[in-house]
């Protein structure tokens, strides 16, 4: 487990390494939003997400959605360590005519993203739309999205909630990146993590609360998460620029780049540059069914 643990920390720093190299070539992102969740996708697509990078529409494939989607920095850099994009390709971020822009987005140049996102409050609607279609298909594949706590203040997030609940779908996880910060400043319930959790389990959702930064309490969430019966929240109170001293936690941050110097601190605190490449877990077998079975 030691092991484990040091990959995902490593995996971690270097999202948020390349977030911020990223960011800071462009001029403009959310590096600070891509350092809250660095270990919640550090985690998921090193031990949890299976995947197969060479034939991502499979049916056989579990599914992610950052519904988060200015966090897109920390999903292209996601995508990088598991090989699917190079260095160069990430460096484009927002250039003209790069596929790597601000928000996530399908193109034939990034089938690894299979739903545009950024509209907040969208993100785990599709996403139970996608695991009842699982259902239909008899897959087994599960669907994991990732929220930020802004959105949570939507509505159709609770629809999606209370509906997800009503069909019993168990192949449903949403993870709640709870870093308190907002575009304007702190969110609604800042990191009440129990107000979350006791209005999701009124709905009839599993929850588990822990702390988004805790890698071994990450992954041990999510395999709680998948074993559910039913839908599943994991409410990880988060950091937002977590592990750069003068962005940690302040106000100000949302929407902005660091200047070259500011970059090369946070880089040295975060442990500088890596070139860690993982391989998510191989998906199961996977027969799609065909008219003429479903008519027998």
């Amino acid at each position: 487990m030691d092991d484990r643990i040091q990959l995902w920390n490593d995996l971690a720093a270097q999202i948020g390494v390349d977030s911020i190299r990223c960011t800071t070539e462009a001029g403009s992102g959310h590096p600070t939003s891509s350092l809250s969740c660095a270990q919640l996708l550090a985690v998921l697509y090193a031990s949890h997400l299976r995947y197969d990078v060479e034939d991502p529409k499979s049916l056989a494939n579990d599914r992610f959605l950052l519904s988060k989607g200015h966090a897109a920095p920390a999903l292209y850099a996601t995508l990088k360590a598991i090989g699917a994009i190079s260095d160069d390709e990430l460096m484009s971020l927002r250039r003209f005519g790069s596929p790597i822009q601000g928000h996530p987005a399908p193109t034939p140049e990034l089938p690894w993203i299979d739903v545009a996102t950024g509209s907040l409050g969208q993100g785990l609607a599709v996403g139970l739309g996608m695991a009842l279609a699982m259902r239909l298909d008899g897959s087994g594949g599960r669907v994991f999205v990732l929220m930020g706590d802004s959105e949570a203040a939507e509505g159709s997030v609770w629809e999606a909630l209370e509906t997800a609940a009503f069909h019993e779908v168990d192949d449903l996880v949403a993870i709640l990146d709870m870093n308190r910060l907002g575009q304007r400043g702190p969110t609604m319930h800042g990191w009440n993590g129990d107000l979350f959790a006791r209005r999701a389990q009124s709905y009839g959702w599993r929850t588990v609360e822990i702390d988004g930064h805790d890698v071994k309490a990450i992954d041990e969430a999510y395999t709680e998460s998948i074993a559910a019966d039913g839908p599943a929240m994991i409410i990880a109170r988060t950091e937002k620029g977590h592990g750069v001293s003068f962005a940690a936690n302040h106000e100000g941050w949302h929407g902005k780049a660091m200047s070259q110097e500011q970059a090369a601190q946070a880089i040295e605190e975060l442990g500088g540059i890596r070139s860690l490449t993982v391989t998510p877990p191989s998906p199961p077998e996977f027969k799609p069914l065909v008219l003429g079975e479903l008519r027998a």
